[in-house]
């Protein structure tokens, strides 16, 4: 299956990480999870989910993984303060595997500099910063544009875990592993 990168840092929205890493989990794939340092513990804002982050995102490439996932919350936003995590995210779009980001995910997108002439959705109240990026804000639970999905809120997650769980089929999940495979 799809090994997973989960960008995530502080503050992440409890249930936008949690749900969707279930979901992830039990379909098979592997969550690795990414942040600004390794070994580091980060909390949910709720204070109902705690991660501990394998790999730094300056030690990694996309080129490591098949999918990314992005939890909203104030994680983007912090995130999105540091060049590496902002180049993961840039070097992940342009690889054309899927990106899922829901909610204030967006905003790493947005500073990324990758959302010109897609369309996107997201929370509310970031809906003109994605305009401002060149992007079409569509303002509904899930929208697919090739390989990015997106939604806007916790109550879109069961639409936003289908469709990534779609796009992760789609995208034939585990060529990572099955690349790793061949080179043993």
């Amino acid at each position: 299956m799809s090994r997973i990168a989960v960008l995530i840092t502080d503050m992440f929205e409890d249930i936008e990480y949690t749900k969707p890493a279930e979901a992830f989990w039990g379909a098979g794939h592997d969550l690795v999870h990414v942040g600004l340092s390794a070994g580091e513990t980060v909390r949910g804002k709720k204070g109902e989910a705690e991660v501990i982050v394998d790999r730094a995102a300056a030690d990694v490439s996309a080129d490591e993984f098949d999918a990314l996932f992005i939890p909203g919350g104030y994680s983007p936003d912090k995130l999105r303060a540091h060049d590496a995590p902002v180049e993961f995210v840039r070097a992940f779009v342009r690889s054309g595997k899927p990106v899922l980001a829901i909610c204030h995910a967006p905003q790493l997108l947005i500073t990324a500099q990758v959302l010109e002439g897609r369309r996107i959705t997201g929370w509310k109240s970031i809906a003109q910063d994605i305009k401002n990026a060149g992007a079409e804000y569509v303002d509904r639970e899930v929208v697919v544009d090739g390989s990015l999905v997106s939604s806007r809120n916790p109550d879109d997650i069961p639409a936003f875990i289908r469709a990534s769980l779609e796009k992760l089929e789609e995208a034939g999940g585990g060529k990572v592993e099955a690349a790793a495979a061949r080179q043993r």
